[in-house]
């Protein structure tokens, strides 16, 4: 049970910076750190992204150090956990060292191997309904098999940079969590390393780690790591995540139905159902649920940004009151910045488009917050045609969820009540995951105790039935387009 005197502590490990936090039970952030990364790794061929794995443990340490230092007097850490980036790959030795840099989740250069997993693993992408890329772990780990044989005969553990973090603070190296290891093939199904790895693709699964469920208690902190870390040793690790999946924790949408909308650059869909969902077209992947549920989700380009392509430096707040006169407007814009589709639907070609003329700046504007709502609302409807259920309040992250007349805008074109988390921080997600192992007996209490949240945004009826007709029209628009079939 929680005592009044004890925190957990979260730590999230970006390729771009280290944040940290230490929360007690009920929710409150008591200390918290942001460091940020050296940048990566410079003079290498195009498509490749490389960072050194001990930047990574030294930036950690520091946070670490300047959290203890932080907390109040007579305040202990009851338990810590550790999210990260998915599909990177961490090689060490026996003894933890880094044989190889970290290579990235968006390094390209396991491309043809891709392919080679994805046509020996059919059965596999089969069941879970994701197709292999080079954002995989597993092709990474082919590549080094090719270009590395010696590096890869030497290696002992191939390990996310949560599994690396974790072993540097236990001394325990072979021991991961099913929402990393599912990027290095591992079947979260039927909770097993598929034979094909090892008998198909000549890789060990000895190198690979023991799988937990997230929040699993996995050991407690000692040596030297300790004092490098300014813990105290004896302190209880528990399994952690991937950085999306901490984030969904974090949000509050971890039941059956909960979804979670979050608005920024692009726009990311993350729920919970009871059974797994499969989309023939491989839009949406599954994470396993730490209680045995499944956690699917997608993402659409069409986010945010085309805010900063269109309205650069300019007073967004006071484009936001402006844009209010202007709803609902006559316009139909889809306000997609770049080329290229992948979900709701999958367009390689799709472009955006804008149908009518606006008066001003503002007008536009109003027509792009109001687009973006509708793209939004198109994949909840694909969502549903999968089979996931979506209940009420959806739960809105992101930095574009900040703006209140915005959410408001979109619980009306969506037709559902809204609500935000007050600490959305994704560090909060693998604090959760440890009070979950120490605290709690499952990551919904965690979530009901730790998480808390801010007023409910319901739709404004007054314009949800021409927000009905101009969602309709939107569909139109872009099925005359081949982007809907």
């Amino acid at each position: 049970m929680p005592k009044r005197n004890q925190v957990v502590v979260g730590i999230d490990l970006g390729t771009q910076g280290v944040r940290i936090i230490a929360v007690s039970s009920d929710g409150d952030v008591l200390a918290k750190a942001s460091i940020a990364l050296p940048i990566q790794r410079e003079g290498l061929p195009d498509g490749w992204h490389e960072q050194n794995p001990e930047d990574g443990w030294t930036i950690v340490c520091q946070a670490l150090r300047r959290v203890i230092r932080d907390l109040p007097d007579g305040i202990s850490v009851a338990g810590l956990a550790v999210d990260s980036t998915s599909g990177s790959l961490v090689v060490v030795d026996g003894d933890g060292s880094p044989l190889y840099p970290s290579i990235l989740y968006n390094d390209n250069r396991s491309s043809k191997e891709a392919a080679i997993a994805s046509k020996a693993c059919p059965e596999l992408e089969e069941s879970l309904g994701y197709s292999i890329s080079s954002s995989f772990a597993l092709p990474k780990i082919m590549w080094l098999q090719l270009e590395q044989p010696q590096l890869f005969q030497k290696a002992v553990h191939f390990l996310s940079a949560t599994d690396f973090i974790i072993g540097r603070l236990t001394g325990e190296y072979g021991v991961s969590d099913y929402n990393n290891a599912l990027k290095t093939g591992y079947d979260v199904l039927h909770l097993e390393w598929p034979g094909v790895i090892e008998s198909g693709l000549g890789i060990p699964i000895s190198k690979l780690p023991r799988v937990v469920s997230p929040g699993s208690f996995i050991t407690k902190t000692h040596g030297k790591s300790c004092e490098t870390a300014g813990l105290p040793a004896g302190i209880p690790v528990y399994a952690g995540a991937t950085d999306g999946t901490a984030a969904q924790y974090a949000s509050g949408a971890v039941t059956p139905g909960a979804w979670n909308s979050t608005l920024g650059t692009t726009l990311v869909f993350k729920g919970i159902t009871e059974n797994l969902c499969l989309d023939p077209y491989k839009r949406i992947y599954c994470h396993r649920h730490p209680e045995g549920w499944w956690m699917p989700g997608g993402a659409s380009n069409t986010g945010a940004e085309w805010i900063g392509v269109e309205f650069p430096n300019v007073d967004l707040a006071g484009l936001d009151q402006a844009a209010v006169g202007y709803f609902p407007t006559s316009l139909i814009w889809y306000p997609l910045a770049r080329k290229g589709e992948r979900f709701p639907f999958i367009a390689t070609e799709a472009l955006g488009f804008f149908v009518g003329h606006a008066m001003e700046g503002a007008h536009r504007f109003a027509a792009g917050l109001e687009g973006t709502a509708l793209m939004e609302r198109l994949s909840f409807e694909l969502l549903e045609s999968v089979g996931t259920q979506v209940i009420d309040p959806i739960i809105v992250t992101g930095g574009a969820s900040r703006s209140d007349i915005w959410v408001q805008l979109r619980a009306t074109v969506l037709n559902h009540k809204l609500i935000r988390p007050l600490n959305t921080d994704t560090a909060m997600g693998a604090a959760i995951l440890a009070g979950s192992g120490c605290w709690f007996k499952s990551l919904g209490y965690a979530v009901k105790n730790m998480i808390r949240m801010g007023a409910l945004v319901e739709p404004n009826q007054e314009f949800v039935g021409a927000y009905e007709d101009k969602y309709n029209d939107f569909k139109r628009l872009l099925a005359e387009r081949n982007y809907l079939t």
